[in-house]
């Protein structure tokens, strides 16, 4: 059990930027006062095939010609890359015939399938709130055997697909979704979706040198932008600190606190954009109400 909470140091004064109040904050994995979003639990869906044919044709009707690999991304046949592999090993098809690389265009995904599948009706994006447990990755297969995240989702889950990765120690929220171009668009830097962990790290940090993080740094030739940081409180040498950033490079929270002297014991991923884990427990699934999903999506940068 963790000792009663004490408000972190105050800020320093005259310091770039607007700066997120310190003080005492929520146990790990408590829901927020108000969250942006209320989300409903998720309705039993349909058990998806291992090798989902189901797909769409492109946004706003499929008149203008667009690489099939994107097609079949947004679709949420699979990522482009994993459509690329899928295209190698002649498991896609246009009108029976192999389809032979992933820049064909399309004016839509008629004729087209996915081992001897073919493409079925629109079906629109869903996203899925994941509390993803320390001890899995966030991959579909591993070959060393190891666990992921496929062994711990509930089987009548549509195929689905990670936003980012969290890796195999850290926990917290993972963000699932159907549709693999809205996948790709969340994990662009440009698009500044901002993601709140909170680390247990062991040794001595000061919350001066938490804030010197606002303005970035480099590390070992990696640059990684503003991060927001408060020390929240210490318990002998260890202490909670709440991280806020944007770019989501491998590992950031891990490296920067490292670079700093710390050793970090437990990561947790409390919020991603407007989503939050709240009292999810761990290893369940939550199903964002699709309202919720459109308003969201609209104010995304560079949403069409």
């Amino acid at each position: 059990m963790e000792p009663p909470k004490k408000s972190g140091p105050p800020r320093r004064p005259g310091s770039g930027g607007p700066r997120r109040p310190t003080g005492a904050r929520a146990a790990p994995g408590s829901r927020p006062a108000r969250p942006p979003f209320r989300k409903t639990k998720a309705a039993p869906a349909t058990p998806a095939n291992p090798h989902p044919a189901r797909a769409a044709a492109a946004a706003g009707g499929g008149n203008e010609p667009q690489r099939i690999a994107k097609l079949l991304a947004r679709a949420g046949v699979a990522s482009r890359r994993e459509v690329e592999r899928m295209i190698e090993e002649g498991r896609i098809t246009l009108n029976g015939e192999a389809v032979s690389t992933p820049a064909t265009l399309l004016s839509s995904l008629h004729g087209v399938a996915v081992d001897g599948n073919p493409v079925a009706a629109p079906a629109p994006a869903r996203l899925f709130l994941f509390h993803k447990p320390s001890g899995f990755l966030t991959t579909e297969r591993d070959p060393r055997g190891r666990p992921t995240i496929y062994d711990k989702l509930p089987p009548d889950l549509p195929r689905v697909m990670p936003i980012g990765r969290l890796d195999m120690m850290t926990e917290g929220l993972l963000l699932l979704t159907t549709d693999g171009e809205f996948k790709r668009q969340m994990e662009l830097p440009s698009t500044g979706v901002p993601r709140t962990y909170r680390a247990r790290a062991f040794g001595e940090v000061s919350q001066n040198q938490l804030e010197d993080l606002f303005d970035g740094l480099e590390i070992d030739g990696i640059r990684y932008g503003r991060i927001e940081a408060n020390l929240e409180r210490r318990t002998g040498r260890n202490q909670w600190i709440e991280m806020t950033l944007t770019e989501g490079k491998n590992r950031e929270v891990r490296r920067v606190l490292e670079h700093l002297g710390l050793q970090v014991n437990r990561l947790i991923r409390t919020s991603y954009g407007p989503f939050h884990l709240g009292e999810l427990a761990s290893g369940a699934v939550e199903e964002v109400r699709q309202h919720d999903l459109v308003v969201f999506r609209k104010g995304l940068k560079g949403a069409k």
